[in-house]
């Protein structure tokens, strides 16, 4: 059992209890949670006529939105937890070590299971994608000769360098001798 008091538990009670009626406000039903069909939700039959870059601009939104409803999501299981802690009279107690948790970080976080020690091994904001596990270096000396033969064609001189080779314009276009075009 915590060393919190009677009234601590009912004032993070309501903190909890007032978050999670919110969060299911925002959360809504399944139809709100932004997985239905690219179709359903443009409003559009066929997606043959679009820019690629609108369909873009709509995937990256509804990614979004899905990534904001899964935070949204977590935080609800969070506050069921520890709504779930408060019933079993273990709220208030780290879930790894067992230890009170202060009743200051309670009230930052009153959804938190884990002092302070233990709130980084815990944490899913450190973690790294799996891709990483997976993916290999670039091989020795990649770059090696763009490095080498950086400088020596820069566009400043680009002009000088082609213009031997004459320009796009036929002669027929080519300014004639005796017009205000023309130049010596």
């Amino acid at each position: 059992m915590s060393a919190l008091t009677q009234p601590q538990l009912n004032e993070l009670e309501q903190r909890l209890l007032q978050d999670k009626a919110r969060l299911e406000q925002l959360i809504g039903s399944p139809e709100q949670s932004g997985e239905d069909s690219l179709r359903d939700s443009t409003g559009e039959l066929s997606a043959a006529d679009n820019h690629p870059a609108d369909l873009a601009t709509e995937e990256f939104e509804r990614s979004r939105d899905l990534a904001i409803h899964d935070k949204q999501a977590q935080e609800l299981d969070r506050i069921d937890t520890a709504l779930q802690r408060m019933d079993e009279g273990s709220y208030g107690t780290c879930a790894v070590c067992g230890r009170d948790i202060p009743y200051e970080r309670l009230e930052a976080l009153p959804s938190t299971i884990h002092c302070i020690e233990h709130a980084s091994s815990h944490s899913s904001e450190d973690s790294r994608p799996v891709e990483e596990q997976v993916m290999t270096p670039p091989p020795s000396g990649a770059g090696v000769n763009r490095q080498r033969n950086a400088g020596q064609f820069d566009d400043a001189g680009a002009w000088e360098a082609v213009q031997d080779y004459g320009t796009s314009t036929s002669p027929a276009l080519s300014p004639q001798p005796g017009t205000d075009d023309y130049k010596d």
